[in-house]
């Protein structure tokens, strides 16, 4: 027996047809947003924790051959500007960030201002550096509070001495990335916030690590409160279980994914601010096969 389709029917059947499809086509937004694959964060290593290779141009070469999309560099050092540039240009691999090394030696919250004048010259060199190589970024540690310089201090001396160089950043068009580590300043998101919003500049923006978090935090908070002000990351990974067994510095021998950082939730909270630049493994390498097994769990990382 035939059913007689009325035009009533039909637009019911209609209605609910165009209803599956719209559905359909929701869920398909909602993956396409979400779904890891889409990510296309880009993976570098530290230009040290290349054991293997004797010349500049053959570390890039295996960089290259593993997948890497860059290096880190740390400057200033006795390394070659023009190899370095050179070595980029053949292998195709970026500079993904200048690690400015005078940070520590000359801390810029340093009562002495010859101290502090050293730490604006090797923060100087760092950005030439990042302008020559095409970095977008230069990591900078900006104070120590210790027992001789108080945190007011160090908070102060360093803003005035950023401000300072602020400008030559912007000219040279390179971010200045304040890294949080662990030198008992900006212990919270909400100050390391307002501590980049208070020196004013464009070019100011935060470098975050997100192993050296976990001993204190969690990761996804910070990166959720920083937001936009985060101009690059550092990947590594933490135990607190190692760290309350062993000792401090021991939470940080666990391999990737194998620690006490949530990837999951850290990486949902950098597609939630829409962070979108480079990952920069800063752990021990070692060989061909060491750096491998980086790039694997760096992977597994963006995939999560």
């Amino acid at each position: 027996m035939k059913r007689r389709i009325t035009r009533r029917s039909f637009i019911c059947h209609l209605g609910g047809a165009m209803g599956l499809f719209a559905a359909g086509l929701a869920y398909y937004d909602l993956f396409s947003q979400t779904n890891p694959s889409k990510r296309t964060l880009k993976k570098a290593v530290n230009l040290g924790m290349v054991a293997q290779g004797e010349t500049i141009l053959e570390k890039f070469e295996i960089m290259q051959r593993i997948g890497f999309d860059g290096v880190e560099i740390n400057y200033p050092a006795k390394v070659d500007l023009k190899e370095i540039k050179d070595a980029s240009a053949r292998t195709g691999l970026k500079v993904a960030n200048i690690m400015n090394s005078g940070h520590w030696q000359y801390p810029l919250s340093d009562p002495r201002p010859e101290i502090r004048s050293k730490g604006i010259d090797c923060l100087n060199q760092a950005i030439e550096a990042a302008k020559i190589l095409g970095s977008p970024t230069v990591l900078l540690v900006p104070a120590v509070v210790t027992k001789e310089v108080a945190y007011d201090q160090a908070y102060q001396r360093s803003q005035t001495e950023i401000k300072k160089i602020a400008p030559v950043a912007e000219k040279a068009g390179i971010k200045i990335g304040i890294e949080n580590v662990w030198n008992q300043f900006l212990l919270s998101p909400l100050e390391a916030a307002r501590y980049v919003d208070e020196i004013g500049s464009p070019a100011v923006g935060w470098h975050f690590d997100v192993g050296n978090i976990v001993n204190y935090g969690w990761p996804e908070q910070w990166i959720k409160i920083l937001g936009k002000r985060i101009v690059n990351v550092h990947v590594k990974e933490f135990s607190r279980k190692k760290r309350d067994q062993n000792g401090l510095w021991k939470g940080f021998e666990v391999e990737l994914i194998e620690g006490d950082c949530d990837w999951k939730s850290v990486m949902k909270a950098f597609d939630e601010i829409g962070y979108n630049g480079w990952l920069i493994a800063e752990i021990p390498g070692g060989d061909g096969n060491r750096l491998k097994d980086i790039f694997s769990r760096m992977s597994r990382i963006i995939e999560s």
